[in-house]
C-alpha cells in the first residue's frame, strides 16, 4: 500500500516532456535540458545587452574603485584596472558561452563531456552551493535596498523598533529583516517566468538603472558645483609595503575577474537562448566592458561629488541614499528622487540574483534530478534555500566567510580552464549531442561515469593559490611571498595550469570520439543554416528517431 503511494507521488511529481517536440524526460534529459530548438531561441543583442548590464549595474560594482583606492593605488591606476578586467571578463565570458550558442547546450550539460557523466555532478555541486549561498546574500543586501525604498514612503520605518527574538536581535534589526523579507517576496513570482521571455524586464530594468545613475551623478556634481578631492587622489602606496603598483594592479585584475568568475560559469546557460551567436558576442562584449566601466566611473564621480556636499565619503549607495534624504526627515523631493533610485537598483539586484543565481541554481538542480526539476522548480528551491541559509548571520557576523566565498574562483578557474581546453583544443568545437543524453553506447561515460584525467588537472590549478587564499583570509602579513604572489593572480594562473595539464592528460591517454559530432539532428535544434554549417542534418530529412537509438 505505502509502495503504491510513493508510485503515485512519484507519477504526480515527475515532468513529462512533449515528445513530439523530442522534449524526453528521463534519468539525464528534460524539457531545459535538451538543446533548446530555434523556436525557444529568442535572444537579440540588445537583450544581451540588456542582461549583462543588469549584472554591472549593482552595488558591487558602483563601489569598485574604492577596493583599488584603498590600497594605494591612483584614480587612473584603479580605472586602468577597472577597463582592463572588463576586458578580460568579456573575452572569458564569450569563450565559455561558446558551446552555448553552438550546440544549444548550458554549463550543466557541458560539463558531461569534460568530467563524464557521472563525473558532471561534482562542478555541479559547486555551482549549487554557490548559488545557494549567493541568492541568500544578495536577497539580503537587496533588502538593503528595500528598506530605503520604504524609508523613502514613511519616514518613520528608518526608526522602527527591533521586536526580533534575542537570537536574531543582536545580530539584526527590523528594519534590515523586512526589507529582505519584502525582496524575496517581490522576486519569487519572477522565477516562475520561462529564461527566453525575460528579455522585456531585462530592458526596462537596464535603461531605468541607468538613467537613474546617470541623473544621480549629474545632480551630485551640479549641487557640490565639480568633483571632491577622491577624484584627484594619486598614488599612496605606503613607502614600507612588501607590494609595489605592478602586483597591486595584477592583484586587482585577479579579484575583479574572480568576483565574477560564478557569471562566467553562466555564460553557456544563458547563450544557448541566442537568435545567432553573432547576437551573444555583439551585446555581451559590448555591455561588459562598456557598461561595466562606466558603472564604476560613475560611482567614482558621484562619490566625490558627495564627498563635497556631505563632507564625507559614502561607498555605500545605501548609506548614501539614507544621507541624502536624511534618514527620511528631508524634504518630499529629496525622497521621491531617493524612492526612484533606489528602486532602480533594488530592481537590478532583483534580477541580477533571480538570473546570475537562482536561474543558474535551477538548471543545475534539474541536472542532478531531471526527471522531477525544472528550471523554474529548481530556481524556486534555491529561493527557499535562503531560510536555510540565514544571510543575516553570514553578513552580521561571518564577514571571513563571505571573503572565502568571494574567492572562490580559486577552485572555479582550473574548471573554467579545462572546460574551455576540452572544447576549443582537444575537440575542436565538436561534440555528440545524443551521447550526452545517455549512458550505454556513448564516449562520455569514460570510466564508470568518471573522467579520471581531469581530476589531476583541476587540482594542480588550485592547490598552489589555495595557501595564498589562506593566509590572506586570515589577514597574516609575514607569510612567504610566493604565497601572496600564486594567490595575486591565481585566476590566470588556475586557467592555463589545468587547460595545460588537462591537454597533456588527454593526449597520453587519449579517448574514443575527439572531434566527432553526429550527423542527424535528432533533436531538431539546429536551423537548415546552422546544420548545414556544422556538417549535420536536418531531423525531417532522415528517419532517424531517438527512440531507435536507444536513448
Amino acid at each position: 500500500m505505502a509502495s503504491a503511494r510513493l508510485r503515485a507521488v512519484k507519477q504526480k511529481l515527475g515532468l513529462r516532456g512533449d515528445e513530439s517536440q523530442h522534449e524526453q524526460t528521463d534519468s539525464w534529459s528534460n524539457r531545459d535540458l535538451i538543446p533548446l530548438p530555434p523556436a525557444r531561441r529568442t535572444w537579440g543583442a540588445f537583450h544581451y545587452f540588456g542582461y549583462w548590464a543588469i549584472s554591472s549595474l549593482n552595488v558591487s560594482n558602483w563601489q569598485t574603485p574604492n577596493t583599488y583606492l584603498t590600497v594605494g593605488l591612483s584614480v587612473g591606476q584603479s580605472m586602468a584596472v577597472i577597463i582592463i578586467s572588463r576586458a578580460l571578463i568579456a573575452l572569458f565570458s564569450t569563450a565559455v558561452a561558446w558551446c552555448g550558442f553552438t550546440w544549444h547546450i548550458g554549463f550543466t550539460i557541458q560539463n558531461r563531456f569534460t568530467w563524464g557523466m557521472r563525473g558532471s555532478y561534482f562542478p555541479l555541486l559547486q555551482r549549487i552551493l554557490l548559488n545557494f549561498i549567493w541568492t541568500a546574500v544578495q536577497c539580503w543586501n537587496g533588502g538593503r535596498l528595500i528598506a530605503v525604498c520604504v524609508t523613502a514612503i514613511w519616514p518613520s520605518f528608518a526608526t522602527i523598533e527591533n521586536t526580533l527574538p534575542s537570537s536574531m536581535s543582536t545580530i539584526t534589526t527590523t528594519y534590515q529583516f523586512v526589507g529582505f523579507i519584502v525582496f524575496w517576496a517581490f522576486s519569487l513570482p519572477f522565477l516562475f517566468i520561462r529564461p527566453e521571455k525575460f528579455k522585456l524586464p531585462f530592458q526596462v530594468v537596464s535603461i531605468y538603472c541607468g538613467v537613474g545613475i546617470l541623473c544621480m551623478m549629474i545632480w551630485s556634481l551640479a549641487v557640490a558645483k565639480g568633483v571632491g578631492p577622491v577624484f584627484s587622489e594619486g598614488q599612496k602606496v605606503p613607502s614600507e609595503s612588501r607590494w609595489n603598483v605592478s602586483w597591486l594592479m595584477m592583484s586587482g585584475i585577479n579579484q575583479m575577474i574572480g568576483g565574477i568568475a560564478a557569471g562566467i560559469t553562466n555564460g553557456s546557460d544563458f547563450s544557448r537562448y541566442a537568435k545567432s551567436p553573432r547576437h551573444y558576442v555583439t551585446g555581451s562584449i559590448a555591455s561588459v566592458w562598456a557598461v561595466g566601466t562606466c558603472v564604476s566611473f560613475v560611482g567614482l564621480v558621484t562619490t566625490s561629488a558627495c564627498q563635497k556636499i556631505y563632507g564625507k565619503i559614502y561607498w555605500n549607495p545605501p548609506d548614501l541614499l539614507m544621507v541624502m534624504m536624511d534618514s527620511g526627515k528631508g524634504s518630499s523631493k529629496a525622497r521621491v528622487g531617493v524612492f526612484f533610485l533606489s528602486t532602480g537598483f533594488a530592481l537590478t539586484a532583483m534580477f541580477e540574483n533571480i538570473c546570475g543565481n537562482a536561474v543558474a541554481g535551477g538548471i543545475d538542480l534539474a541536472g542532478l534530478f531531471p526527471r522531477y526539476i525544472d528550471i523554474r522548480r529548481g530556481a524556486v528551491i534555491t529561493f527557499i534555500a535562503c531560510w536555510v541559509v540565514q544571510p543575516w548571520q553570514l553578513i552580521n557576523r561571518a564577514a571571513t566567510f563571505i571573503t572565502v566565498l568571494s574567492s572562490f574562483s580559486v577552485f572555479l578557474a582550473p574548471l573554467i580552464g579545462a572546460m574551455c581546453c576540452d572544447f576549443f583544443i582537444l575537440r575542436r568545437r565538436k561534440i555528440q549531442l545524443s551521447n550526452l543524453y545517455r549512458t550505454h553506447d556513448t564516449s562520455y561515460w569514460y570510466w564508470h561515469g568518471f573522467n579520471p584525467r581531469v581530476l589531476p588537472a583541476w587540482l594542480a590549478g588550485w592547490v598552489p593559490t589555495v595557501g595564498g587564499l589562506i593566509v590572506t583570509v586570515r589577514g597574516m602579513a609575514d607569510a612567504p611571498r610566493p604565497l601572496y604572489q600564486l594567490y595575486y593572480m591565481a585566476f590566470f594562473f588556475g586557467f592555463f595550469t589545468s587547460a595545460l595539464l588537462f591537454y597533456i592528460t588527454m593526449r597520453i591517454f587519449p579517448v574514443e570520439g575527439m572531434g566527432a559530432y553526429d550527423n542527424v539532428d535528432y533533436y531538431a535544434a539546429f536551423t537548415a543554416k546552422e546544420a548545414q554549417k556544422l556538417g549535420g542534418m536536418q531531423l525531417d530529412q532522415s528517419n532517424t528517431s531517438l527512440g531507435g537509438l536507444g536513448i
